[in-house]
């Protein structure tokens, strides 16, 4: 693991997101700087973990699942169970999405059918008001 070190801004810069968001995370704990007097010091390791939570956020994953794959972060045995882990969570991810894909197609077809009722009724009520 590299030896370097960045301040808050550093690391806000390098992955375009604030410096609120990144003491958010250390509030939650996923984050673990160093202090000298006021000023933070995060290292590779805080960097790789920031980066494992913006890719966990964007893809979906709980502030929870990101904590389970950062606590399981171990270069030393090329991160096996980390990226089996990762693995699994991708697969129940990609499960949840396919099901929602489905309740989306599910919710469009009944509008439709509510909007072709309702086509129906207005059609036939503009119909017996021009009989009238």
């Amino acid at each position: 693991m590299s030896s370097q070190t960045y301040s808050i801004s550093d690391l806000s810069r390098e992955l375009d997101i604030t410096t609120r968001a990144i003491r958010f995370y250390e509030e939650q704990g996923l984050l673990s700087p160093e202090r000298r007097g006021l000023e933070r010091i995060y290292t590779a390791r805080d960097k790789v973990s920031l980066k494992l939570i913006l890719r966990g956020k964007r893809i979906g994953f709980s502030l929870a699942e990101c904590r389970e794959l950062i606590e399981l972060y171990d270069p030393s045995s090329g991160n096996l169970k980390q990226l089996n882990s990762m693995l699994g969570k991708i697969a129940e991810r990609r499960a949840q999405l396919e099901q929602q894909m489905l309740d989306i197609h599910q919710m469009q077809l009944e509008l439709d059918t509510a909007q072709e009722r309702c086509e129906q009724a207005l059609a036939a009520t503009l119909n017996n008001n021009d009989n009238r």
